[in-house]
């Protein structure tokens, strides 16, 4: 491939990931990508009824059950996020200077 195809693939790809939130980017976290794979395939659940049927038989709840517990589930789908390298920095420094 030649520099303009490069050029042209990567403009494309900086397209996508400014439209769609779950492309990602090179700043993404690996927790940021977990939560957009599990919302995303929580969403698919909740939009798709034999989906949610399945796992209503799967689990002998109601349909209306599983789609409360999946959409409560999208709010935090891996748990309270990590702390950061650089907050817990800041962090460091306050409790040095007070």
């Amino acid at each position: 491939p030649t520099l303009s195809d490069r050029m042209n693939i990567n403009s494309q790809i900086e397209h996508l990931q400014a439209k769609y939130v779950g492309t990602g980017h090179a700043d993404l976290t690996r927790f940021e990508w977990a939560i957009n794979i599990h919302r995303d395939s929580y969403a698919s659940y909740v939009g798709h009824h034999n989906m949610l049927a399945y796992f209503a038989t799967v689990e002998n709840e109601s349909i209306g059950r599983v789609k409360y517990e999946f959409l409560q589930k999208m709010l935090l789908p891996c748990g309270i996020p990590p702390r950061r390298d650089d907050e817990e920095e800041e962090e460091e420094r306050e409790v040095r200077f007070t």
